[in-house]
């Protein structure tokens, strides 16, 4: 599972860009209080994407 959290987004963008994590990443996923859950270890393609639209990435974890 790879998580996404810090985004200052609204509840439709959000969901917006967790679709868009998805179809990136080829996998499922769902938006829980604000995070991107995205299944699977998905962190070089969600990093790359959220690179791409101008934010900061620092991964975390394993």
């Amino acid at each position: 599972m790879s998580i996404v959290t810090g985004l200052d987004l609204d509840d439709a963008p959000l969901k917006l860009l967790a679709a868009e994590l998805k179809k990136v990443c080829g996998c499922g996923g769902s938006v829980k209080d604000g995070t991107i859950e995205i299944q699977g270890d998905a962190r070089d393609k969600i990093k790359a994407l959220l690179e791409k639209k101008g934010y900061t990435v620092k991964l975390a974890g394993g």
